[in-house]
This record gives C-alpha cells, structure tokens and sequence, in this order.
C-alpha cells in the first residue's frame, strides 16, 4: 500500500509552489485540488472565478475519495487541497483519514487576504480558510494522527532546510532536483491557471526580503479601503495563524 500525502493550506498560502516542488521529486503522483470540484459544483458553495472544470472529472466527496485512493494503488500520491473543502465531510470519514499522511501549511493573512481578494473579490469568510484548516488540524489531533506545519515565510527563508525537515517528518527522502523547476507547466492546472500563473512562469520559490514585509501593511490597508469586509477577515483568521504558526516547523 503505497503512501498518499496531503496538505492542507488556505488560498493564496503558497500551497502551489509547494505542490511544484512535490512535482519536481519525480517520485509522486500528483494531483492538484482535487476536492475543489466537490466544493464548489457538488456541494455549489458559489460561483468559482478563473475556473474552468475538467470534463469526466470526479465531483461528489465520495467520488473523489474513490479517485485518490485508486491512485494510491499504482504509487506514492501528493495532493495539496483547501481544508475547508473537506472540514465537514473527513472527519466523519475515519478510514480516509487515517489512510492519509497529513501536513499542513499556513501564511501570514496580512499577505494572502489582499492577494485573495485581486483575483476574487466575492470571497467567503470560509474561503480565507485558517479558521477551518486549525479545525482539521484539532480533529487530527484528537484522533492521535501527528502532522507537521510548514509556514508561509519559514518556507521562503530556507526553502530547502525546510522541506527536508518537512519530508523527513511524512516519510519521503530528500531529493535536490525538486528545486529547479522545468519550463511546462503541469496540464492539470489548465482550469485554474488564472490563479497560478505566477508559480507557472517561476523557476523556483523565491526568498522573502525586508521590503517585501515592509509593504505588507500598506497593501492590506489600501485593499481594505476599498472592501472594509477584509479588516473583519483579518480579525476573524489571525488568530488561528498565530496558532498554526507556532506549530510550524
């Protein structure tokens, strides 16, 4: 029985750059967001902007499950997904759960809110999505499964140290081609390159740098002039980065 891997994050927490480094091992079969569709056409939370479904793709919960554990047949799988996307369904579901290898990835919401907010304005509360993904993380924890945090910035400032940590942690080696990445893009993000077209077009993680932080304030506060709603955001889910944060490798 070969491993599935899964890490949950929130949007725009960096989780596709992390995925394009899982990628780039060469040794997993990788599937992106594939509990988006049960989200948002199954279950039709709302609208998805930039979002085109693949035809024949997988869409109840249940359907999904089937999907990804018929690719844990043929090999060691990676996903990365949303935690709100499951936080209602996985944790009545303990045989997935526990078939799965967990981590766990969190960013600063000063930075993901306004970069949510440029490419979907109508966002949810529910889609910011630290006060759900600290949800699945208790619910693992209650049921005994140990899963380690990766943040945002950490990730950035020693991109390598901290995959090997990360990997070490669910079971992988370390393997250095995953941090150059090639020139094509990976087909399965055709329905949603409008979110990722920045992580496509790069060669790899780039570091975070002092002026970069320095103009994290400004952006949310000139966001949040415009759309007061992300102020309240803010209040509600920075809390629960604090919290994940602290676990953070």
């Amino acid at each position: 029985m070969h491993p599935i891997i899964a890490l949950w994050a929130h949007p725009r927490s960096m989780s596709t750059a992390i995925e394009r480094v899982m990628r780039e091992r060469g040794d997993l079969i990788c599937l992106h967001e594939p509990f988006l569709n049960h989200y948002y056409l199954h279950r039709g939370v709302r609208d998805f902007p930039h979002f085109t479904p693949a035809e024949g793709s997988p869409v109840s919960y249940g359907e999904v499950r089937q999907m990804i554990l018929k690719a844990g047949e043929t090999g060691p799988v990676f996903f990365k997904d949303m935690a709100y996307y499951v936080a209602d369904d996985l944790p009545g579901d303990p045989e997935f759960m526990h078939r799965l290898t967990h981590g766990f990835l969190v960013r600063d919401p000063l930075a993901a809110i306004p970069s949510y907010h440029r490419l979907d304005p109508d966002f949810l509360s529910e889609e910011v999505g630290l006060g759900r993904l600290a949800e699945l993380y208790d619910v693992l924890t209650a049921a005994g499964i140990s899963a380690p945090v990766l943040e945002a910035d950490r990730v950035r400032a020693d991109t390598r140290g901290q995959m090997a940590a990360f990997w070490e942690q669910i079971g992988l080696p370390f393997r250095a081609e995953a941090f150059d990445w090639g020139d094509e893009t990976p087909a399965d993000w055709s329905h949603v390159i409008g979110w990722h077209g920045d992580v496509a077009r790069a060669g790899g993680i780039r570091a975070v740098d002092a002026a970069e932080l320095s103009r994290r304030q400004a952006r949310f506060d000139a966001a949040a002039s415009e759309a007061p709603q992300l102020a309240g955001h803010l209040q509600t889910h920075r809390p629960y980065y604090d919290r994940m944060a602290a676990l953070a490798i």
